[in-house]
């Protein structure tokens, strides 16, 4: 590890640092020198129960390392007594790594109104809640860095976790709107679709793979991205198993009808292929990228 990194004048709050991820993160941030806020409310991995100990153990781990840090076990929810709880500990916060996360997967049709709304409530509304009472503080001081924790399932999705893939696919929608509100006060905000042994992922992954999914082959993109060093803003990331790289949306030519002279589902079903064809594909960045076809379609026809 080189010493360039350095986040000695620097307040990291870690939700869900318990174990697994969150643990790893928390640790290394404090390697780099940070002060910690190690936050978990130690339930299960459904987010039943509570307990202090997940979190004060990592805590004892930290300084015994030589490190600063202090637990925290309050739920994500009350994201607001989380940010307190920081400065009144440490003076102020710089960084925000939204880790906490449960899994409640069961097929669509077997899925229960509790099961949706507690994923619902921990991922996201958790993230926001921890992320909005940091929010002022970082744009007074005029520096922050968020990092969000997505996952493949939402990018892609996965069969019993609709709830979660749901949830994890919001929470860049949310990278990417305060990407924008964000940079002006040097804010800048990323999220990371990992993949990783913890307690979540046992039994989904192949024991020999599980084994070498270690969480600390995920950490260091994080504490990059939550360095000065790093300027990235609105980016994703897929990482896992020591490998990593950057996602981004991309979408066919697609297909131009003149809305003057008007079309129909048969016009779309003749002109499906090419609908589809991602042959010289675009790659919109932001909104006003992504309406250029439609406007340039428009102008065509409209004068």
């Amino acid at each position: 590890m080189t010493d360039s990194i350095r986040f000695e004048d620097k307040v990291v709050i870690v939700t869900g640092a318990g174990g697994g991820l969150g643990r790893a993160h928390a640790l290394l941030f404090a390697r780099h020198g940070a002060k910690v806020l190690v936050n978990d409310l130690g339930g299960s991995a459904q987010g039943e129960g509570a307990s202090s100990s997940a979190a004060d153990l990592v805590v004892e781990q930290i300084r015994q390392a030589g490190g600063t840090a202090v637990a925290n076990h309050d739920s994500v929810t009350d994201g607001e007594k989380i940010v307190q709880h920081a400065l009144e500990a440490f003076g102020r916060v710089d960084v925000v790594v939204n880790n906490a996360g449960i899994l409640r997967d069961k097929s669509f049709h077997k899925m229960e109104d509790a099961d949706w709304d507690l994923v619902y409530r921990v991922h996201v509304e958790g993230a926001y809640k921890v992320t909005r009472a940091a929010w002022p503080h970082m744009r007074e001081q005029g520096y922050g860095r968020v990092i969000f924790t997505a996952s493949t399932s939402g990018i892609y999705g996965n069969f019993g976790q609709s709830n979660y893939g749901m949830a994890k696919l919001g929470l860049y929608g949310l990278t990417r709107t305060l990407a924008l509100e964000g940079r002006k006060n040097n804010i800048l905000v990323n999220a990371i679709a990992p993949t990783g042994g913890t307690r979540m992922t046992e039994g989904l992954i192949p024991p020999q793979i599980f084994e070498q999914l270690k969480p600390e082959l995920v950490s260091p993109l994080v504490v990059y991205l939550a360095s000065e060093q790093c300027q990235e803003t609105s980016g994703l990331f897929e990482v896992g198993g020591g490998w990593m790289g950057k996602v981004r949306w991309e979408r066919s030519l697609g297909m131009g009808f003149d809305p003057k002279a008007g079309f129909d589902a048969e016009d779309v079903a003749a002109n499906w292929q090419q609908i589809c064809n991602f042959e010289n594909a675009a790659h919109p960045a932001d909104n006003l990228e992504a309406l250029r076809e439609m406007m340039a379609n428009l102008q065509k026809h409209t004068g």
